[in-house]
């Protein structure tokens, strides 16, 4: 351990049950803290806590704005950037209400983890991210392998997530008994399954067409069936890993257990479309995929806020501001629309508006 970290291993460890326990936030979360505050302490020399003044803000403000990413070589990005002064600063606030940092910590100086508002703007600006069509999914599907035990997997894993618009994690912690092929429908039952703030909700499947479902179906009826699963097990189990004639690991089957994390789970969507030659879609994008769909499909208000609450979210809103940019070509598309001469009829936005007051009424009376 390095000079002056005893103190700074102790408090690090209250904090981390801070954020676990108080905070209630989940263990990614805490691990991009943890990894700010490694950083911070490697560039002050992991210098004891107590002794933070604004020039250590500043140095390293300095030192991140010039660091490289270890992965790309490349400068980090000033999102990366932000997010660390933001782990820091919430740190550093923590500090001054604990005993025997509260006399040693000016809270002014905590205030030095700041960007300049230029280097703020570019990290909040909004990037444009890649979002498949359902057309794209299904081609992907249909290129899939599933002679073995994990083509079967995860070609069925990748159906499933676009029937469900369920987050990696929900998906790697599911139980057979969660699926409901006959009501269609994904129970999140937050005891058992990694659900966002552990809420308890359930899915039904998206309409998306007739083939992740047909590919579902057949991989739930081959665990059942063909490998003897139970209610219990793993909906999609990891897998199976023994050494081959080289003393090197290799795949040789299923292993009825979950998947410790959804790492497995991108690695399975990067394979699948470098394989038909698309970009790679991580499994997160499906929601913004299913929530483009939405607003194809749903006619009403009422429809999208089933649409939405079926994605787990509380509010409508939550989609719009969250999933549901105007895409560049919708949006090119709508400005000529409106650059024509508008005629005197009445527009069918103007109609949808007023039911859509006329819901969130409805809603509010609840």
């Amino acid at each position: 351990m390095k000079k002056n970290s005893t103190n700074n291993a102790r408090i690090i460890h209250e904090y981390t049950k801070y954020l676990k326990d108080a905070k209630q936030q989940d263990d990614s979360t805490i691990d991009g803290a943890l990894k700010s505050i490694n950083r911070f302490e490697e560039c002050t020399g992991y210098s004891d806590f107590k002794k933070f003044r604004a020039k250590h803000a500043v140095a390293f403000k300095k030192h991140l704005l010039s660091a490289k990413s270890v992965v790309t070589g490349e400068k980090l990005s000033k999102a990366t950037v932000l997010t660390a002064i933001r782990h820091m600063k919430a740190f550093f606030q923590y500090l001054v209400t604990q005993k025997g940092y509260r006399a040693k910590i000016n809270y002014s100086d905590i205030e030095y983890f700041n960007l300049s508002e230029k280097d703020t703007r570019i990290a909040n600006a909004k990037r444009k991210r890649g979002v498949a069509t359902i057309e794209q999914i299904t081609q992907t599907l249909e290129a899939m392998p599933y002679s073995t035990y994990i083509e079967k997997r995860n070609r069925a894993l990748m159906a499933f997530v676009i029937l469900t618009g369920a987050r990696d994690a929900a998906v790697a912690s599911a139980k057979i008994k969660h699926v409901d092929l006959v009501e269609q429908s994904f129970y999140q039952d937050a005891r058992d399954v990694n659900t966002k703030f552990s809420k308890t909700f359930t899915t039904y499947f998206f309409p998306v067409g007739e083939l992740p479902l047909r590919i579902l179906e057949e991989w739930v009826d081959y665990l059942v069936q063909e490998l003897g699963y139970k209610q219990n097990s793993p909906l999609f189990p990891k897998t199976k890993l023994a050494h081959n004639d080289n003393q090197q690991f290799e795949a040789v089957g299923l292993l009825e257990e979950h998947w410790s994390n959804a790492n497995p789970i991108r690695k399975v969507f990067a394979q699948a479309f470098e394989a038909v030659g698309l970009p790679y879609f991580n499994p997160h994008s499906f929601r913004n995929t299913l929530v483009r769909l939405g607003e194809k499909l749903c006619r009403t208000p009422e429809e999208f806020k089933a649409w939405s609450q079926n994605l787990g979210h509380e509010s409508v809103l939550t989609s719009f501001y969250s999933y549901g940019d105007v895409p560049d070509y919708k949006q090119a598309e709508l400005l000529r629309k409106l650059a024509e001469p508008a005629d005197d009829t009445p527009t069918d936005m103007e109609e949808q508006f007023k039911q859509f007051m006329q819901f969130q009424q409805m809603m509010g009376n609840k």
